[in-house]
């Protein structure tokens, strides 16, 4: 018998789910479940692939029973057992030893005090077996691969360490023993496993089978006058097992759409929506995916799991391929099915196929359309929509913006989806919003980008503006300076009054970037352009190379200066957040330093010749501008000694 210890990780894991998660154990069941129906469906392909394996005889089950251990009067052991693909020493190794994906360090840090809450992370976390640890204090897996002739016998009792021996089994497939603790053996009875199959595993596509003892009476049936004369072993399926999507409409209810939700992605919540779709014609296949309530926990990280799963004639063929749906759609959980592929398609194929493509594009257009309808029917004042159009875009906002500037197809459609704050109104607005509320004379939509919202709404850059009564959208998403600018513009289609479509466009303006004053008013006149010219001199003197300009500004009504970047220039927060993802060799980017003629700070100016005192206030007048704009300044030092200076002065 060889003894291994646990990853690290594995072994922190199994601690927290043995003492800490206790308060809704019984999805270890729906879990250990999901894995077998995993294993089935992987050996269901390879017979239908793969030569090798055709010649392997497979009727495939799950099979689940309970005994009491004779060892443990007090408390029975759980088996389930399938007949999938099964696994060898290396891959027990691999499954049960280590963490395959990125997934437990993320688990662990997202851990809170509420063990219900915590311990409803665990499918979604792929950390799904480990979760029998929950109930039990020793664990038993005995697998055969598919092919192979040995078998082998994985044990653990969830510390440090776990076994691997040769075993025997009769056939390929895997059989998890669970001994169950005293909390855990409430779960070793029939209508215990019935009910957390019927709500979490029903629509496993594969029978489920329980084995139990029935008792037998002497008159027939239970009750006062009769009496136990023994029992008999049976054996019934306790799940659907149909393809729930290849069922139409009109016999589903809400909760089976709910029930395979939970099944399929390891949620214990229900989904905020779904969408069946059955296309016919000239390609033949069925989708039905559905967004989460929340946002999945691997969304943002690169080695994300996808959500969606691929079915030819209901035979799985992957769940592990990003190209079935656009990275920015990869908050979508569910299924494709197609009539049309080959049962034999490789990973290789599926990334050039044009059926599966065509099947995307086409599912891609599908959900942007019911996203769509979500926000008309929120906009109309419809009170479910608008709370779940709300819960939407607080989860999937940014993904939708990465689309903006992935999806060159999608975008027209996606720019009407995606929402923003703003200075005239409260909560999220829509370009199309912005436009219906422009002043007749008003030519682009302006917005300011950065780091929070609040420094944002503070920001000097925004004083005219407000005076004018233009309103700005604040976008405080750091991805907001990648994907708005590459917009350039948004442009409305109307149906016109002699029923022909009428196109309008409207330029996209960011007011922290030099040239987007324009609708400001008239340019400063002459003789103020003028009389300022010696105190921009001085100023742009003392400063030298710390700034690219220094302009007399029209932004600016209350403040004494402001920071913008030149149009070609990418933005401070830009430039700082290229340096952080490893753009170590970019060059500084050099503001244009705007100032307010009219302010007495600046207006002072104008009969000092002393250099110092001049140096010290361009000095404070920019590191200033960059503190208000939320930048880190360079020197916080010599910005104090400067400013006290000016004080004792």
């Amino acid at each position: 018998m060889a003894q291994h210890q646990f990853q690290t990780e594995v072994s922190q894991l199994l601690h927290l789910i043995i003492h800490s998660l206790y308060s809704n154990r019984e999805i270890f069941l729906r879990e250990l479940v999901s894995n077998a129906s995993d294993a089935l469906d992987k050996l269901k392909y390879l017979t239908v692939a793969d030569d090798a394996y055709k010649s392997i005889s497979f009727d495939p089950r799950i099979d689940i029973s309970f005994h009491k251990d004779p060892d443990k009067p007090g408390n029975p052991t759980l088996t389930i057992s399938d007949n999938g693909i099964g696994m060898n020493e290396a891959d027990l190794v691999e499954s049960l030893g280590t963490i395959a994906r990125s997934g437990t360090k993320a688990f662990l840090e997202k851990l809170t005090a509420d063990a219900k809450k915590d311990s409803n992370l665990i499918g979604q976390f792929g950390v799904g077996f480990y979760s029998a640890f929950m109930v039990a204090d020793r664990i038993e897996v005995i697998s055969r691969k598919a092919g192979e002739g040995e078998a082998w016998r994985w044990t653990s009792e969830g510390k440090d360490s776990y076994a691997i021996e040769s075993a025997q089994r009769d056939t390929q497939g895997t059989t998890v023993i669970l001994y169950l603790t005293e909390e855990g053996a409430e779960y070793a009875n029939r209508w215990s496993i019935e009910d957390i199959i019927k709500r979490y595993s029903n629509h496993v596509a594969f029978p489920i089978y329980l084995t139990y003892d029935e008792k037998e009476w002497d008159d027939g049936n239970q009750g006062s006058s009769g009496k136990e004369k023994g029992s008999k072993t049976k054996t019934d399926r306790i799940n659907s097992g149909t393809a729930l999507w290849r069922r139409p409409k009109t016999e589903l209810k809400d909760e089976d759409y709910t029930e395979f939700y939970k099944q399929l992605g390891h949620d214990t919540d229900e989904p905020l929506f779904h969408i069946h779709t059955r296309a016919e014609g000239t390609l033949e296949y069925t989708t039905l995916f559905y967004v989460p309530k929340k946002a999945p926990f691997d969304m943002y990280n690169m080695d994300y799991k996808p959500g969606v799963k691929l079915y030819v004639k209901r035979v799985f063929i992957t769940d592990d391929d990003k190209e079935l749906m656009p990275t920015w759609l990869r908050f979508v959980r569910g299924v494709i099915d197609s009539e049309d592929l080959p049962l034999n398609v490789s990973r290789e194929i599926l990334q050039q196929n044009k059926i599966l493509l065509n099947i995307k594009n086409a599912s891609v257009k599908k959900l942007l359309s019911e996203f769509k309808t979500l926000a008309d029917k929120a906009a109309a004042g419809d009170g479910e929509a608008k709370e779940k159009w709300e819960t939407f875009i607080g989860q999937f906002n940014r993904p939708l913006k990465e689309g903006l500037y992935q999806d060159f197809a999608s975008r027209e459609a996606i720019q009407e989806l995606v929402r923003f704050k703003s200075t005239a109104v409260e909560g999220w607005t829509s370009f199309a919003d912005y436009v219906s509320r422009m002043k007749g004379d008003q030519k682009n939509i302006y917005y300011v980008t950065g780091g929070d919202e609040k420094t944002l709404r503070a920001s000097p850059l925004l004083e005219a503006y407000k005076a004018r009564e233009i309103e700005v959208l604040i976008m405080d998403d750091e991805i907001d300076d990648i994907v708005i600018p590459s917009l350039h513009s948004y442009r409305q289609e109307k149906p016109g009054a002699d029923g022909k479509t009428e196109s309008s466009s409207w330029d996209l303006k960011a007011v922290n970037r030099a040239g987007a004053d324009e609708e400001l008013g008239e340019q400063k006149d002459k003789a103020a352009e003028k009389e300022a010219k010696p105190v921009i001199e001085k100023i742009k003197k003392a400063l030298g190379d710390r700034v690219k300009d220094v302009k007399l500004s029209r932004r600016l009504h209350d403040s004494p200066s402001c920071i913008v970047a030149d149009e070609n220039d990418p933005s401070i927060q830009m430039a700082q957040m290229l340096k952080a993802m490893g753009q170590a060799e970019m060059p500084d980017v050099k503001p244009i330093l705007e100032v307010n003629g009219d302010h007495p700070i600046v207006a002072g100016l104008k009969n000092i010749d002393d250099e110092d005192r001049i140096a010290d206030t361009a000095g404070v007048l920019l590191d200033q501008a960059l503190l208000v704009e939320g930048v880190k300044l360079k020197d916080p030092a010599d910005f104090v000694k400067r400013l006290n200076r000016l004080l004792s002065s």
